[in-house]
């Protein structure tokens, strides 16, 4: 499914140093331009591929010097021997060959687990110059919006709304709001990607996912992976039925694997302490009680898989028939509906078919998070508006913006045409008003031009009053 590193490998011809011939020919002008705002990134899945590049041109053109120099494609430096064109060609041909995708793992979709560390070798990042590059925006607009429409139908035909909600909170949730520095402070930067981090334990299965959104990074190399893996999660919860996420998007990716985050920073899924342990990691994030236990309740989709996890059981009545690959334990009956099921379910634990995870008990065990686990079990409306607003800050989190003011893609809701103002409606004697009639009164009041920045220049309701009283003394006088 994946392509191999090397996007302008189709561009580049290796001669002879001593030739006079340029060693590199690179696009026309207006291409080369759009390449290198939207440069295809990195491979996910494999090392960064290096190419010799010729020594500096001197005024003895024709002597032929070895020499060693670096060259970055795709983000990613290393430092190689010039080498004769045929030997050129050779390295090339080898380095082409070594790129090899890893392989896939079964599909799981409970959220944290941690790992042991791996490590790979790293190269050096090249520096570009800002006055060298021309301005442009981490991602495209219109090529989000597409990509949307294309992540709705893979929707539609994969049952993926779990394991993709799953890659955009991982990719955003090794944040530390202590480091300031980007990327060393994690976060929303599309380093999942890599093979390094795709190996955390935590993140066991996520090669499933990026091999899913992998075609559509190819078809809109406009956009971000930073902003992909979001746009998928969000549009996951949606497709699921819940909540319109108010995300924005122009998120800058790395471009190397040694800009991934340290292995540890996600929660685990059975610690000793479950409330204390997830309260360590997420106020690390920067969030609060209320944000951990709404980002819980996404426990509603997915399922997990005790082969890959060591949590739950191979199958459940719920799962063995799918749909998707058969098999795992969810924590609700619907596990690819998005509502407050899981509240309910955690609270009674009454189907032994059903997940429950000791962070996911806590949410009704420690007194400060059931305040909100309660809350969210009666009035689904509630956890909507909450988990919207939780999902979107994750989001953002350590995510650098291109522009910094970030770009969105939607048009927003559409605004209802306010009911007209019938000032009998709101008679109520002796009563106090209402505030559903104040708001409606302000209404009117700023629909003649008032408001509360630039006050009309008389009271408009006094006024009123006062020529009802005008009206009357003079109906009295001349009854009389």
């Amino acid at each position: 499914m994946f392509a191999p590193t090397g996007a302008w490998s189709n561009q580049i011809k290796v001669t002879h140093w001593d030739t006079q011939q340029p060693a590199i020919h690179f696009p026309n002008p207006k291409e080369r331009q759009r390449l290198s705002c939207h440069p295809k990134m990195p491979h996910p899945l494999s090392p960064p591929l290096s190419l010799p590049t010729p020594p500096p041109l001197s005024s003895n053109s024709h002597t032929s010097t070895p020499a060693m120099s670096s060259v970055a494609f795709g983000g990613a430096s290393i430092t190689s021997r010039l080498l004769p064109s045929s030997s050129a060609r050779t390295s090339l041909s080898q380095s082409s060959s070594s790129l090899k995708p890893l392989g896939s793992a079964p599909l799981i979709s409970h959220l944290f687990l941690n790992p042991k560390p791996r490590s790979l070798p790293h190269a050096r990042t090249r520096q570009y110059s800002p006055a060298a590059a021309p301005k442009c925006q981490a991602s495209d607009p219109e090529q989000l919006r597409l990509a949307r429409e294309d992540i709705k139908e893979l929707l539609k035909t994969t049952f993926s709304h779990p394991i993709l909600v799953r890659l955009g909170w991982h990719d955003a949730g090794t944040y530390n709001k202590n480091i300031e520095e980007w990327p060393q402070r994690g976060g929303a930067n599309g380093s999942l990607r890599f093979e390094i981090e795709l190996k955390h334990a935590a993140n066991a299965g996520l090669v499933n996912a990026l091999k899913l959104v992998q075609p559509i990074k190819d078809k809109y190399p406009g956009v971000s992976y930073a902003d992909l893996f979001q746009l998928a999660s969000a549009t996951a919860v949606e497709e699921a039925g819940g909540p319109k996420i108010p995300i924005k998007y122009g998120r800058v990716d790395v471009s190397a694997p040694e800009q991934c985050p340290e292995e540890g920073r996600l929660p685990d899924a059975g610690p000793p302490s479950p409330a204390d342990h997830l309260r360590q990691v997420f106020y690390r994030m920067g969030l609060n009680d209320k944000e951990i236990v709404a980002l819980s309740g996404a426990h509603t989709l997915g399922r997990s898989r005790p082969d890959r996890s060591g949590w739950g059981k191979p199958e459940t009545k719920y799962t063995k028939d799918g749909p998707g690959a058969p098999g795992g334990q969810s924590w609700t009956a619907q596990w690819l509906k998005f509502d407050n099921s899981y509240f309910k379910d955690i609270k009674e634990k009454r189907d032994e078919d059903l997940l429950v995870l000791p962070t996911d008990g806590a949410i009704f065990e420690d007194p400060a998070f059931k305040v909100y686990a309660e809350k969210y079990t009666e009035d689904q409306e509630a956890f909507f508006k909450d988990y919207a607003e939780a999902h979107a800050k994750l989001s953002n989190l350590g995510a650098k913006f291109d522009p910094p003011e970030g770009i969105v893609i939607d048009d927003g809701p559409s605004q209802p045409v306010p009911e007209k103002f019938v000032a009998a409606k709101y008679s109520t004697g002796k009563r106090e008003l209402s505030d559903n009639m104040k708001q409606k009164i302000r209404a009117e009041y700023q629909a003649i031009g008032g408001s509360p920045d630039k006050p009309l220049q008389s009271n408009y309701f006094l006024n009123i009053i006062v020529v009802i009283g005008v009206l009357a003394i003079l109906s009295s006088l001349f009854g009389n």
